[in-house]
């Protein structure tokens, strides 16, 4: 269950909230209203800076005023040590929102006689509380008001009668102590008489400062029970609540591109989900922070916040390399649309790495994240799988695009060390090395990507002057080929689809003459059979004239010889028929 959920059943207690970025979600709302809180912990873990962030915050966001009581430190120096944060306490002193009263106790100066009291302190504090009301009071530290007193019967009786005057009066109150040998405070005491215990942890491993923060107890009140990591620098301090990350979080339907148009299409609705995290993984030289650049150029010419944090270039460095490949973000930059942070990931310990993205990713409020490489953080994998799986639940949470780069030490993908996080992501997309015929190409498939359909080809890739271009796959009776191999393949295709083209063309011809020749033969068949039938009907009209011409000879040659008809018929036929042609009538 998260702090959030938990604080919507628990019974309201009043509480005062400190203001601090992460505690309060920590402290489910604030510090008990009213009541004492301890804060303990060893020298430089940050107790005087959270005081004095308490009642800056409460005088400035919450119309609270408050006093800062100092056993150790003078004015001056409080309001010089806390004017890097921005804290304007001479200003507030002066508009009557805080006061700081420095009480000088030295041993020296003191002689123990009689029984040892705080009604002294109780004037001068309840003096200070009545000139500017105050709602709030920091006690800074705790061990400096009892270090003159042995006895500790009359130390337990003056520690429950300063925090039972601070309740009556209604106080809201912080009181800083000293972590002891084997007890949360030197004298051990104060932590059972107050209402809430807050232990402050600075710890160095491997040469790296980690500070920590645990709720030890809060009474009437539920509260985070883990070790919380903060931020403790120029721009204040940073809680990050660790265990209200989840996977409660809401997802899109809507798709951005990669901003690679040959990646787009290989993945099924032509992008990926918004929100959505994304895996590059590839050796060192095969293009992951260009191909993350151009999600970036993409995005940001959508007009969506881009935050790139980079563990191994400097911004400088990132934005000249990248133009190498025409990817230009020194325009994003400047427009605000994109910033970059810029950290070793040795420079401090994983949880101030979380606690710094938290606090940069609400204050810059980005649609797109690069995280350029996660395998750039050094640890035990435990560890390292722990930091990138809050990291990812930060990022989910918010509903951020981001993109992860993993450096591989071979292209095989078992054999690489992700620290379990390709299988937290939505998206794997992994970078090959293709060595042939002497030489290295650059190859790209997907691995997973859910939700969507995705291509299962490897698609060569080319970095060029004008970003990212996938190159189409060609085939060959290897399998794929890639760089010259695969040019001189396309040639010899070329060649050959010209040499086909050329043969169909011969063809071609070939059969056209041949048509026009069979075309030519049947003309003049055509032709003969046509001067054939105008012979025989030249026959046929000789023939019918012939005839005719006849038939009138017969009858003129009858007319002159005045046969009768009937007799010269007769005489006539057998004339014709006559076998003699010399017989004559």
């Amino acid at each position: 269950m998260s702090l959030k959920e938990t604080k919507a059943l628990e019974p309201q207690l009043s509480k005062a909230p400190t203001g601090i970025p992460g505690l309060d979600e920590v402290l489910l709302g604030g510090i008990p209203t009213g009541r004492p809180t301890l804060i303990c912990g060893s020298a430089g873990c940050g107790k005087t800076l959270l005081g004095m962030t308490f009642l800056v915050n409460g005088a400035t966001q919450f119309g609270e005023p408050g006093i800062f009581v100092s056993f150790e430190e003078t004015s001056q120096d409080l309001a010089d040590n806390v004017a890097s944060l921005g804290f304007d306490v001479a200003g507030l002193i002066a508009a009557k929102k805080l006061a700081i009263d420095h009480i000088r106790i030295e041993r020296s100066e003191f002689e123990e006689a009689g029984d040892y009291d705080l009604e002294g302190l109780f004037v001068r504090l309840g003096y200070a509380i009545d000139q500017i009301g105050a709602k709030r009071v920091v006690l800074d530290t705790i061990e400096a008001l009892f270090s003159n007193l042995a006895n500790e019967t009359i130390l337990r009786s003056e520690l429950r009668r300063l925090f039972g005057w601070l309740k009556e009066r209604g106080l809201t109150t912080i009181i800083t102590g000293e972590r002891g040998q084997g007890t949360l405070t030197r004298n051990g005491i104060e932590e059972y008489v107050s209402d809430c215990v807050i232990l402050l942890d600075n710890r160095v491993e491997d040469q790296v400062t980690t500070r920590r923060l645990r709720i030890v107890k809060y009474r009437g009140s539920a509260h985070g029970t883990n070790e919380y990591p903060f931020l403790m620098d120029d721009q204040g301090i940073t809680v990050v609540p660790l265990s209200s990350a989840g996977l409660d979080h809401r997802v899109s339907d809507d798709v951005v591109s990669t901003g690679v148009p040959g990646l787009d299409a290989m993945l099924g609705p032509g992008g990926i989900y918004r929100g959505s995290s994304v895996l590059i993984s590839g050796v060192a030289g095969s293009g992951k922070t260009i191909l993350s650049a151009s999600f970036v150029a993409a995005a940001c010419a959508r007009g969506e916040r881009c935050m790139f944090f980079s563990a191994e270039e400097s911004a400088e460095q990132l934005i000249r390399n990248v133009g190498s490949a025409g990817i230009a973000l020194r325009p994003y930059l400047e427009s605000g649309l994109l910033r970059f942070e810029t950290k070793r990931p040795t420079s401090f310990g994983f949880e101030m790495h979380l606690a710094h993205m938290q606090r940069e990713l609400d204050r810059f409020q980005p649609t797109v994240v690069i995280v350029d490489p996660v395998t750039g953080f050094r640890g035990p994998d435990s560890e390292v799988h722990a930091l990138l799986l809050r990291m990812l639940d930060m990022l989910k949470v918010r509903g951020i695009t981001t993109f992860f780069t993993s450096l591989t030490s071979s292209s095989d993908r078992l054999a690489q060390n992700d620290f379990g996080l390709s299988s937290l992501m939505d998206s794997w997309i992994f970078l090959v090395d293709i060595e042939s015929n002497g030489e290295r190409n650059r190859g790209l498939y997907v691995l997973k990507s859910r939700g969507m359909s995705h291509s299962n080809q490897i698609r060569e890739y080319l970095l060029t002057n004008s970003g990212v271009t996938l190159v189409e796959a060609y085939l060959g009776a290897s399998g794929v080929l890639t760089g010259s191999a695969r040019l001189a393949m396309e040639a010899q295709g070329r060649v050959e689809s010209q040499r086909q083209l050329e043969d169909i063309a011969r063809r071609r011809r070939e059969i056209e003459s041949q048509r026009a020749a069979t075309e030519r033969q049947i003309a003049e068949l055509h032709a003969q059979i046509k001067a054939q039938d105008v012979e025989i009907a030249g026959l046929a009209s000789r023939e019918e004239r012939r005839e005719t011409v006849f038939e009138s000879d017969r009858a003129a040659m009858g007319a002159s010889r005045g046969v009768h008809a009937n007799g010269a018929d007769k005489t006539l036929a057998v004339i014709q028929k006559s076998p003699d042609p010399h017989i004559s009538v």
